[in-house]
């Protein structure tokens, strides 16, 4: 960033990032209509003409002369409106060291001034006199009244972003915060604040352990157990005991909620259930709780149970007018048609969608009402709705052509996709999400050459993705060909993401290929109860069925049939088995 523009910022919203407005040196008394107690200005005939020639300079266009002469004026009247003026002259300039030379004059000639030191800060920082900026940061944080200390403080982060060098803005800062790091009122804050400026910085230990001083300074206090999230997947065998500890007592519930999707994310859908039940226990009018409780009972199966958690979070939402909430109100909304479009109830399915504020997500709204009509047989109904999708850039045009592609492989319309797709990729030939969505139409075309070709590209272009690797591998256990590639594949998309369900699904498979089914069982009831999964009850019951355990391979399969019907999987392997349910 030029320097001129970082002065420009400073002179136009420099202060946002600060709790309190400014504390001038001497109040002024209220007006009243009472004129013997009206106060008397500070300028005199000579002084407020000399203001005057200032403005006049500024507007005839010598910005220099302008600010001396108020410059001059606000250190003979001491008033803090003129020293800003100056300031905000100089900065307009672009003169930083000009701007500077005002903001120490201001804090020399009115010392309790805060907003003179703010100004400082910003304007050292902007010059790259790191330094300087934070010994102007430490008087800040002394001179603040204790109860805007913690806040001031949090913002800190904020006011240095701009610094490229991450480590000597960390070390800057820790320093900077000496005073505040010992003392109880501000202990967590500042800890929580060098957390995140070393997290910054790449020095994850160094963030680990202030995350933990933090928490021992202020076991109540938000921050260090925010800072503890964002560290949890980079650090887990130092974060997650903390928060494991943490999640025991009460916390906010936004804190809870991060807590129970950090979870999901593992997978560890029970313990993540249990914290979203205790979520909604401690505080029911909290409606994101309602939400991800829904959404998770439901990707568990669990439907009855989900839809009473997704009806109450839908009643928050609307008598909410928080924006925030209306994005949640209409993921429930669609979530909700989606159990009742699966369950047959098709007219209910319609309420839910007709409730659907009008500024939720177009192409997530469009696809659910392609479902709908599809069910309903109304397929060009379907296909218009999606066709009908308006876009303004190209990442929704490329969500609006999966979209589209998915309600037609969904449909059994392969070669219609795959042409809607290559005219995409003919576009966007290096577009990773129809690179993927091309090798699923591919294989359902049984074009596996061309399916193969495209998941290698995927692989080269996206090598920590195990999509890719995942897919392959398990095409070629499926058609049971090359089967030590495939468990090679998979082991590598293990790697990449080993607590991926689906992942695990394919390496059981695999091993099912390969004739090693006691190591088959094993995976595939770890990925069945991680993720209660049509596919997975598919490959598990067969494995089971084949072992001599039909019963078992039957409760299986009838559990899979009830978490999703149609899936292709599943019907096929109870077709092939002769199983009726």
């Amino acid at each position: 960033m030029k320097f001129w523009f970082r002065l420009a910022l400073i002179s136009s919203c420099v202060w946002s990032a600060w709790a309190q407005p400014a504390t001038p040196a001497q109040a002024t008394p209220p007006a009243t209509t009472d004129k013997a107690t009206v106060p008397q200005s500070a300028l005199d005939a000579a002084l407020f003409y000399q203001v005057l020639l200032g403005e006049l300079n500024v507007r005839s266009g010598s910005p220099g002369s302008g600010f001396s002469i108020l410059l001059d004026a606000a250190r003979r009247t001491r008033d803090p409106a003129l020293f800003q003026r100056a300031v905000d002259l100089a900065l307009q300039s672009r003169s930083g060291e000009s701007a500077l030379q005002a903001a120490q004059a201001w804090k020399s000639a009115i010392p309790g001034a805060t907003e003179a030191n703010r100004y400082i800060l910003q304007i050292l920082l902007a010059l790259n006199r790191v330094d300087e900026a934070g010994q102007a940061l430490s008087v800040s944080i002394r001179e603040l009244p204790e109860a805007e200390q913690n806040a001031a403080i949090a913002s800190v982060p904020r006011v240095f972003a701009r610094v490229q060098d991450k480590k000597t803005a960390a070390d800057t800062v820790e320093k900077a915060l000496a005073a505040a790091l010992k003392q109880s009122s501000t202990a967590a804050a500042a800890w929580t604040t060098v957390g995140r400026m070393r997290r910054e910085a790449g020095q994850l230990a160094l963030a680990v352990e202030a995350t933990r001083q933090g928490r021992a300074a202020d076991s109540s206090a938000p921050g260090p157990l925010i800072l503890a999230l964002s560290l949890v997947s980079a650090a887990p065998a130092e974060m997650t005991p903390l928060l494991s500890q943490a999640m025991q007592g009460e916390v906010q519930p936004e804190l809870r909620l991060g807590y129970a999707r950090h979870l999901i994310g593992l997978p560890q859908q029970d313990e993540a259930l249990r914290q979203l039940v205790r979520l909604n226990a401690e505080h029911p009018a909290f409606a994101d709780g309602w939400l991800v409780h829904g959404l998770l009972l439901q990707e568990t199966g669990q439907l009855t149970q989900a839809e009473q958690k997704l009806r109450k979070h839908v009643e928050l939402a609307q008598a909410s007018r928080d924006k925030e909430a209306q994005t949640g109100l209409a993921e429930a909304l669609m979530a909700l048609a989606q159990m009742a479009q699966r369950q047959g109830q098709l007219p209910q399915a319609e309420q839910w969608l007709a409730q659907v504020p009008p500024d939720a997500d177009p192409i997530k709204l469009a696809s659910r009402r392609a479902g709908l009509l599809s069910q309903q047989g109304r397929m060009e109904e379907a296909r218009q709705v999606l066709t009908q999708i308006k876009t303004t850039n190209a990442e929704q045009a490329t969500r609006k052509t999966l979209a589209q592609s998915m309600w037609m492989r969904d449909n059994k319309r392969w070669e219609e996709a795959h042409t809607l797709l290559k005219q995409a990729l003919n576009a966007q030939p290096q577009n990773t999400d129809l690179m993927s969505e091309m090798a699923m139409v591919s294989e359902k075309l049984k074009r596996f050459d061309e399916m193969e070709s495209v998941l290698r590209e995927l692989m080269k272009l996206k090598p920590e993705d195990p999509h890719a690797f995942n897919a392959l591998g398990y095409s070629l256990a499926d058609r049971n060909l090359r089967l030590d590639e495939a468990r090679q594949l998979i082991t590598q998309a293990l790697k990449l993401a080993p607590d991926d369900a689906y992942i695990q699904d394919s390496l059981g498979w695999v091993a099912f290929r390969q004739g090693q089914h006691a190591e088959a069982l094993k995976i595939l009831q770890a990925a069945y109860k991680a993720r209660p999964d049509a596919e997975i009850a598919a490959h598990l019951g067969e494995v089971l069925w084949v072992m001599g355990q039909r019963q078992q391979a039957g409760a299986v399969w009838r559990e899979g049939l009830l978490l999703k019907a149609d899936n292709d999987t599943l019907v096929e392997t109870l077709k092939r088995f002769q199983f009726k349910p």
